[in-house]
């Protein structure tokens, strides 16, 4: 999701039952859905915004088509809303989520498979290819999200709700609602094709409303930005929103590099030769191939994680999304589907780990118990782990909810 919607979507750390105390606080406040306050607030309000929408140059039939059939509020978007996980997850889970066997062997059959528009787009926006496939992995999972009803939804509801709902938020949501009604009456989607993600981010790389009117691309050359089905369209516009914020061609992300013992690092940025000189060393042993380039240390995951020194182009992922883990997994990602090797560090865990074919089997076993009924799909997200804390409860084990070999060896033996 571009950058701007991590500034305006702070991470929240309460509890769950001081969250959903609060959520359920907020809600009140707002009017639930389902009750005539709720409903007539939501309606209300939708009716008044017709006016705003009229003054961006939005026609009363534009206005009509958007809102046939809205008459209450998306409360999920507003539940969605307080968290995220680029800043809620612990490093091991966020990687190993992201940036796996399975998102890397994805990602290289899309480049055989799309390698003629690849090539084509590289050469006109000068963004590598493995950048902008990570970019998709990362997304929407190279095109599988926006297949599934229960993440993708009625974008135009969503950033309504969110307008009418979220005082923190209502700003970035009537912007975006603007946009997304400009994209509906340009034509370049019909009304119920725009669906994104509860944040109103659209298609394949997740663009939101803005993003689109300022970056997409019609790389296809059907005469439409078609971020949705044109696979072409969607990557072009991902390089293009990166080259016109300053992506640097045949640069890489970042070094992940060994820390000297008992040293203290400066924030700011320097030069490779200057961190040299501060005794920093690539952690695959090969020099660094730049002295004059400058980069900034990284320790996504404390000193005894893998750590990195990051260049340009990192801060120039951080225009698509502004945290540090997405730009990371992005560029770790896209060396795996370039055939780099993974960190020489491992991320820190309290467990040892099981690698992605391993951790499907364990929602598997965990399945056949009747604890899981999510996707089977290699994702430790909030449901896995619950299903894995009744596990080690019915084994009278310590309840960690940790997807690890541990767990798996018992499974196995049951």
């Amino acid at each position: 999701m571009p950058y701007f919607v991590k500034k305006l979507f702070p991470p929240h750390t309460t509890g769950r039952r001081q969250f959903l105390f609060i959520a359920g606080a907020i809600f009140a406040a707002a009017g639930l859905p389902g009750t005539a306050h709720g409903a007539n607030s939501f309606q209300t309000w939708l009716n008044n915004f017709q006016n705003t929408a009229a003054q961006a140059g939005i026609t009363a039939a534009t206005w009509k088509r958007a809102v046939a059939g809205i008459t209450t509020p998306d409360m999920e978007v507003l539940q969605k809303a307080q968290t995220q996980p680029e800043f809620t997850d612990p490093a091991w889970n966020y990687f190993d989520n992201r940036v796996n066997e399975h998102t890397v062997q994805t990602g290289q059959a899309h480049a055989r498979q799309w390698a003629k528009w690849l090539d084509a787009i590289e050469k006109r926006f000068g963004v590598s290819r493995n950048i902008l496939l990570a970019i998709w992995s990362m997304e929407t999972g190279y095109g599988e999200v926006m297949k599934r009803d229960d993440i993708m939804r009625d974008a135009i509801r969503s950033l309504a709700t969110l307008a009418w709902g979220d005082s923190k938020r209502a700003r970035y949501a009537r912007t975006q609602l603007i946009a997304a009604l400009k994209i509906l009456q340009r034509g370049d989607i019909d009304r119920a094709h725009l669906r994104g993600s509860w944040a109103g981010a659209l298609g394949h790389t997740q663009f939101i409303p803005t993003s689109y009117l300022a970056y997409a691309v019609d790389m296809d050359g059907d005469g439409r930005r078609n971020i949705w089905t044109s696979v072409p369209d969607a990557l072009a516009s991902a390089a293009n929103l990166l080259a016109r914020n300053g992506w640097k061609n045949n640069e890489t992300w970042g070094y992940e590099v060994i820390l000297p013992a008992m040293a203290r690092f400066p924030a700011d940025s320097l030069t490779i030769a200057q961190w040299r000189q501060l005794g920093l060393k690539r952690a695959n042993g090969r020099p660094f191939p730049a002295a004059s380039q400058k980069a900034t240390l990284k320790l996504p995951d404390g000193h005894s994680g893998p750590v990195f020194l990051v260049t340009g182009n990192f801060f120039t992922l951080k225009r698509y999304n502004n945290a540090d883990r997405y730009a990371l997994a992005v560029g770790l990602l896209a060396d795996r589907i370039g055939g780099y090797n993974s960190p020489v560090r491992d991320w820190q865990r309290p467990f040892t780990a099981l690698n992605h074919s391993e951790r499907q089997e364990l929602q598997q076993r965990l399945a056949a118990l009747g604890l899981y009924s999510g996707k089977i799909d290699g994702k430790t997200g909030n449901e896995t782990r619950r299903a894995i804390e009744a596990f080690q409860r019915r084994m009278k084990q310590p309840v960690d909810g940790y997807p690890g070999r541990e767990v798996l060896n018992l499974l196995q033996r049951r």
